[in-house]
């Protein structure tokens, strides 16, 4: 029954998300128009270490604009309903895993996009890729807990970037570097522990998301 509940809650998610087809088409087209002013900027002659560094830059901003958003939308009136009707376990599980799937799909889409316009610096496609899935998730998890916490507050967007900055950051190093040796084509020894350690942070984010989401309901 809970398996049932928390796919009707993903699904819910994705009703509520594709009615509003605005919000969307302006991440895509937000996507599209920064990839292809780089190219405009940079005309195909950029190294390796800028390629990398645009790319994450790109990637932070619509992490934040996706996955940020998670708990805006949630008003007072239909928190009480949630309240009363759903559990705080499969509330919270039902937007990581929606915003998760949604960055990844986005993600990809901005790294199709990046390389055909700025073109493909990787060396090492399958490390790259696993490195901005597992980032994707990752990213999408704390943004969205950060999210839960900045809508106690008013639905400050202010405080939700300041509580996720330094969380961010660890993370946002680690994905830096993995899709660095990606890019230089390195051995996958030599990376596999960046690698560990990114699904090891989706773990801890999803666990600990679960269990403090449980004081921010009652609130």
């Amino acid at each position: 029954m809970t398996t049932q509940l928390l796919s009707a809650l993903i699904k819910k998610e994705f009703q509520l998300e594709f009615r509003q087809k605005s919000t969307l088409a302006g991440i895509l087209v937000y996507i599209v128009a920064t990839v292809f002013i780089s190219s405009l900027c940079f005309n195909g002659k950029v190294d390796k270490i800028t390629w990398n560094a645009l790319f994450w830059v790109i990637f932070a901003f619509i992490a934040v604009n996706v996955s940020g958003k998670s708990f805006m939308q949630e008003t007072k009136g239909k928190g009480l309903y949630n309240y009363l009707y759903y559990s705080p376990r499969n509330f919270i599980l039902s937007k990581i895993i929606y915003n998760m799937l949604l960055m990844v799909v986005l993600s990809f889409l901005t790294f199709f996009f990046y390389s055909w316009f700025v073109y493909n610096k990787v060396d090492d496609m399958g490390m790259f890729l696993l490195s901005l899935f597992f980032s994707s998730t990752a990213f999408s998890g704390v943004l969205s807990l950060m999210s839960a916490i900045a809508s106690k507050a008013n639905n400050n967007i202010s405080l939700m970037a300041i509580l996720s900055f330094p969380v961010l950051m660890p993370l946002l190093l680690v994905s830096v570097k993995l899709s660095k040796h990606a890019i230089d084509g390195l051995a996958w020894s030599v990376s596999y522990k960046y690698l560990l350690i990114l699904i090891m942070l989706n773990f801890v984010v999803v666990a600990l998301a679960t269990l403090l989401f449980n004081y921010l309901w009652k609130d």
